[in-house]
């Protein structure tokens, strides 16, 4: 069985693309976006506080197949990366290349995503386009406590928490938990900022299209750390295989970097939203990330081989 999860998170599409990103600082060189790179947005000191900007693209098969779904993505995935550096959302900004019919069905998407997370969706452009559409959208959000890969440390706990109540797509690895969420989603992802604010969490990654095991190395590469995924106590939804759940795109699912004694507190307050915390791990040097399952344990990657997005090494 675990040979089997290590060669479906080995293979993972979602994380093999991560390399990309090291284009970036090939071109433009080693960035200080809070001592980092590494982290899903940058911090930006304005207006006597700090200030969390970031981006996404829709990938183009997923906007030509489902418009309201990108849309909605689009705003989802600023959010969670704001929450994951302990930003407050406070708006979004989207440009839209697409047809009509395309273009209105994503901003519907959006403005249903704005609506329950809370966030107002501020404008943007649009181009009308007939060919491939393309759907991006930019976050904006306000923190006093920024979380940072530069915080990690070896002895530190690595927690899972997650909306598990939702369902995974047939056509896309996409669990959403939005829905049978509801409202509820907009303190869901203030949560972040309140643990951050708390000291409870120094870092934390979303969950995104690199699946778990892709996520968690983007969190640990930069620092050369390392940890072993406890399987028997990661959080599961009920009726989805290890395989599937380590390398879809959860819709709420965050790793959290959280000192030693403060485990219970964290997860808690995860606990206390109807959302699911666990610890998972704990952060050592190595630089090797470990699934364990039962007795036997696994190494899928070592990151000071095989970085997965490179950034952490331009900037050593």
């Amino acid at each position: 069985m675990l040979g089997e999860i290590v060669e479906a998170v080995r293979s993972h599409a979602g994380m093999r693309d991560k390399s990309a990103i090291g284009i970036v600082s090939e071109v433009l060189g080693a960035s200080d976006w809070l001592a980092g790179p590494g982290d899903d947005g940058a911090v930006v000191d304005a207006f006597g506080g700090k200030v969390v900007a970031c981006g996404e693209a829709l990938w183009p098969p997923f906007v030509r197949a489902d418009p309201f779904g990108a849309g909605f993505a689009a705003v989802l995935t600023n959010i969670n990366d704001l929450a994951a550096m302990g930003a407050t959302p406070l708006g979004i900004v989207d440009t839209i290349v697409a047809s009509e019919d395309t273009a209105r069905a994503a901003l519907r998407g959006m403005r249903h995503a704005g609506e329950l997370y809370d966030v107002p969706i501020l404008g943007g452009h649009l181009t009308p386009h007939d060919g491939e559409p393309a759907v991006s959208a930019f976050g904006v959000g306000s923190t006093g406590h920024p979380l940072s890969v530069t915080r990690i440390i070896a002895g530190q706990s690595l927690l899972m928490c997650c909306a598990l109540d939702g369902q995974l797509r047939p056509d896309f690895p996409f669990f959403p938990a939005f829905e049978q969420r509801g409202t509820r989603c907009a303190g869901d992802v203030r949560l972040l900022a309140q643990v951050a604010s708390s000291g409870a969490c120094v870092a934390a990654k979303d969950v995104s299209m690199a699946g778990l095991v892709g996520s968690l190395a983007m969190l640990l590469e930069w620092g050369g750390f390392g940890t072993t995924v406890d399987l028997d106590v990661l959080p599961v939804p009920a009726g989805v295989g290890l395989p599937r759940w380590l390398t879809c795109f959860p819709s709420f699912a965050f790793l959290l970097c959280v000192p030693p004694g403060r485990e219970q507190e964290c997860a808690g307050q995860f606990h206390d939203r109807g959302l699911h915390a666990a610890t998972i791990g704990r952060i050592d040097t190595s630089g090797e990330l470990r699934l364990r399952l039962g007795s036997a344990s696994a190494t899928v990657l070592d990151t000071s081989d095989a970085p997965v997005t490179g950034l952490g090494r331009a900037q050593r």
